[in-house]
């Protein structure tokens, strides 16, 4: 809107990081490594030098029996990264070249 101050970051990434009861039937990002994934990600942002960035823990994105699972903010795009390869090609895809990951999007 007219008058709204520019967003601070170009890109605002949340990671699930949902822990729920073990054996709960949903499951959760947390004990899929979402934490790891998450830090992972921090750091490959920061040595690539992009910038405008922001990688965040979130808590419950209520989409864990899917997960790991991050969302891409402005756009709303919805990744799951369940290993560091699959951080990096999302990193490569949707960071970098401005596109999309399309093997590793959510529904």
């Amino acid at each position: 809107m007219e008058g709204d101050p520019a967003p601070y970051f170009e890109t605002h990434i949340f990671v699930c990081g949902n822990r729920r009861p073990e054996g709960h039937p949903r499951g959760d990002c947390a004990s899929k490594g979402s934490e790891k994934i998450r830090d992972y990600m921090k750091v490959r942002v920061k040595e690539l030098g992009l910038k405008n960035i922001r990688v965040n823990q979130a808590g419950c994105l209520d989409r864990c029996e899917l997960g790991p699972c991050a969302v891409f903010y402005p756009e709303g795009v919805w990744y799951k990264l369940d290993s560091f390869a699959a951080v990096d090609e999302v990193i490569e895809k949707h960071l970098v070249e401005q596109g999309r990951a399309r093997d590793k999007m959510l529904p």
